[in-house]
């Protein structure tokens, strides 16, 4: 569900469903915007589809891997659309907001739509994501015939997944062993070292999916080039998160709640802005089995907009701390009670859990507890996954393609193509169909 200053409707996937809720709450015009927009953008999704991420790789192997192999299908798309789709198919990695302007969209709830998307998305608006991101996501929403999928006994069920993968390769996934430094010697990182002392040596290489400003920390000083920690240090940051995880009784909760709820309070404050948007899952709606018998778990978190500065130098045992809890964590609490209704009694919670930016920082070891690089398209691009240290490799969120789940699932993936040959790259794209 979704609880705009409008009212609130079920967001759906497909075309059809959604121009009902916006002649509801925007009016015709929306509706004849939208289907523009539409039109313009899902013809280009066969270009920003063509080339499959898991076909890239950081080195001149991507020229058989990705170039090559994909070069038909990609000509074949810019045939089908045409000589004015084409050119259009240029704007892939400009803002998306070029391609809304270039359309004249002006209806207000389009646009603050559109800026919805693409920070839940990106953690930008739509003047700082890349078009061919967001084309990408209009495409898994918005075409006939599309749907969401989501995993049995939830999220965790995908970690579950990946540690099977890893594990019948001869794979080890070692909990509880923090990082303490990444040890270089004559210009090469040859392994981590972790809290207790224990060194691990890296067979092919030392691969970071930390924050660039703390992959930076992990880091001898004297092996860093300046003009490289001058650029680390002065890229900008994403604000971070509060959280709300909650434990309570089904009873008395309407039987159709949805597993998704997005609150905005006021569009005129941006959705950026801090304590204005709040997203709430409640996956035990989904899969009971991740709650006892008759209960539900939920999780409500404002999307990387809490200013860490609020934050900063606080003891997490201190009076004021908790009092700064109880006071940014309201805006999570009424927006649950305006998503689950009048069943819902915030002082029946069995289970009650505030998170901050400094549990941001602590737990998920976060520079500043920041959701990420801060990098608007059309300004300035994610660095690759290479670094100045031979043999250190860099994935995550503060790398190409960006931040999101999509995103840097997809710069593991080309870390990983980067590791082994091009022939075993090309086997595995063979084994998966693409």
């Amino acid at each position: 569900m979704v609880y705009v200053p409008e009212g609130e409707f079920l967001s759906r996937i497909g075309p059809t469903d959604f121009f009902k809720d916006l002649q509801t709450y925007a009016g015709p015009d929306a509706v004849q915007e939208w289907r523009k927009l539409l039109d313009a953008i899902l013809p280009l999704s066969a270009a920003a589809m063509a080339l499959p991420p898991l076909s890239i790789r950081g080195d001149l192997g991507v020229l058989s891997t990705a170039g090559a192999r994909y070069a038909p299908s990609l000509l074949k798309s810019f045939v089908q659309m045409g000589p004015q789709g084409a050119l259009g198919a240029t704007k892939l990695l400009r803002p998306f907001s070029e391609i809304i302007d270039s359309l004249q969209l002006k209806d207000p709830f389009i646009r603050n739509w559109i800026d919805l998307l693409s920070f839940l998305l990106a953690g930008v608006k739509s003047d700082g994501v890349l078009s061919a991101e967001m084309i990408y996501m209009f495409s898994e929403w918005y075409k006939p015939g599309c749907c969401l999928d989501y995993p049995l006994h939830g999220s965790g069920a995908v970690v579950d997944a990946l540690v099977r993968g890893l594990t019948k390769f001869n794979g080890r996934l070692s909990l509880r062993s923090h990082v303490e430094s990444i040890i270089v010697e004559d210009g090469r990182a040859i392994g981590v070292k972790l809290r207790g002392g224990e060194f691990l040596r890296a067979k092919k290489a030392v691969v970071s999916n930390a924050s660039m400003w703390d992959t930076l920390n992990l880091l001898p000083t004297e092996v860093i080039p300046k003009p490289f920690q001058e650029r680390i240090q002065k890229t900008p940051q994403c604000e971070s998160f509060m959280h709300l995880h909650l434990g309570f009784d089904a009873e008395g909760i309407r039987e159709d709640l949805g597993i998704h709820h997005i609150v905005v309070n006021d569009w005129d404050r941006g959705v950026d802005a801090d304590q204005n948007v709040v997203l709430i899952s409640v996956p035990s709606v989904l899969s009971p089995d991740l709650a006892p018998p008759g209960k539900h778990v939920l999780h409500a978190y404002t999307p990387g907009t809490e200013p860490f500065k609020l934050w900063e130098g606080l003891d997490r045992t201190s009076i004021e701390y908790k009092e700064l809890k109880a006071q940014r964590s309201e805006v999570m609490w009424k927006a649950v009670e305006r998503a689950l209704g009048p069943g819902f009694d915030r002082e029946k919670c069995e289970v009650k859990l505030v998170g901050t930016p400094l549990t941001h920082q602590r737990f998920l070891r976060r520079n500043r507890g920041t959701y990420g690089p801060a990098i608007k398209a059309g300004e300035a691009s994610f660095p690759g996954h290479s670094t100045p240290v031979s043999n250190l490799l860099c994935c995550g969120d503060s790398t190409f393609p960006g931040i999101g789940v999509p995103a840097v699932a997809a710069s593991g993936a080309i870390v990983a193509n980067s590791l082994v040959s091009v022939s075993q790259h090309s086997q595995l794209l063979d084994a998966l169909g693409i």
